[in-house]
């Protein structure tokens, strides 16, 4: 659907400088989501996986910081990140893109519903499951990071039902859904208090007013 630079806004590695690579493809179909043109496939272009490497290494700062911008090795960024989002990403078989990426030098992350069964190579998986279509347990297994979207209160037990799936090195997040972010965001807070094994996750990206 579309590709660009920015930083990352929620979750693990926010704030982290990150290049978005969004597939097309949804059949989840959220109500509170923020992309739904991503849903329908057929709307979007197709790529070679080459010409999606290369267009990645053209992305001034990106090709620049692989060579370290003159730095001694001491001080050299760490490898760029790629976010592999969409839509679900996962509704695509992603070895082969995930493969050439790391192989080129980056990072591989991952967001999914988990609800496809789980393909690619990822240096991070982050869950975000929906109750309208259920993650697979492969991917629950292999999440590195549950983050789960708070529509109201009782998304909290919810939220349970999946952090007593995943493995005990998970990071555990609460992110309030946007619309409803001055009810919910108060609601977070208490509950991460009594339960401090949660985290806050915020679309910070949506306050700067980035991509």
């Amino acid at each position: 659907m579309e590709s660009f630079y920015t930083l990352q806004g929620e979750g693990f590695h926010q704030g982290r400088a990150a290049y978005f690579i969004r597939l097309g493809g949804c059949d989840v179909g959220c109500v509170w989501c923020d992309v739904k043109d991503s849903w329908d496939e057929s709307k979007h272009p197709r790529f070679k996986v080459q010409e999606i490497i290369d267009k990645v290494k053209l992305e001034p700062g990106i090709g620049d910081r692989k060579l370290g911008n003159n730095l001694t090795p001491s001080t050299l960024s760490p490898k760029p990140l790629i976010v592999i989002t969409g839509g679900e990403p996962l509704l695509h078989q992603l070895d082969e893109l995930t493969a050439a990426l790391q192989q080129a030098g980056f990072e591989t992350n991952i967001e999914t519903s988990g609800s496809s069964p789980l393909s690619g190579r990822w240096d991070w998986i982050c869950l975000s499951p929906k109750k309208f279509k259920a993650p697979l347990p492969e991917v629950v297994a292999a999440a590195n990071e549950l983050k789960v979207v708070v529509f109201n209160k009782h998304d909290f037990d919810w939220a349970e039902t999946y952090a007593a799936q995943v493995n005990k090195n998970c990071k555990l997040y609460l992110q309030p859904e946007w619309d409803k972010r001055e009810t919910v965001t108060p609601l977070i807070i208490e509950y991460i208090k009594t339960n401090p094994k949660w985290e806050l996750s915020l679309q910070i990206h949506k306050y700067i007013n980035v991509p």
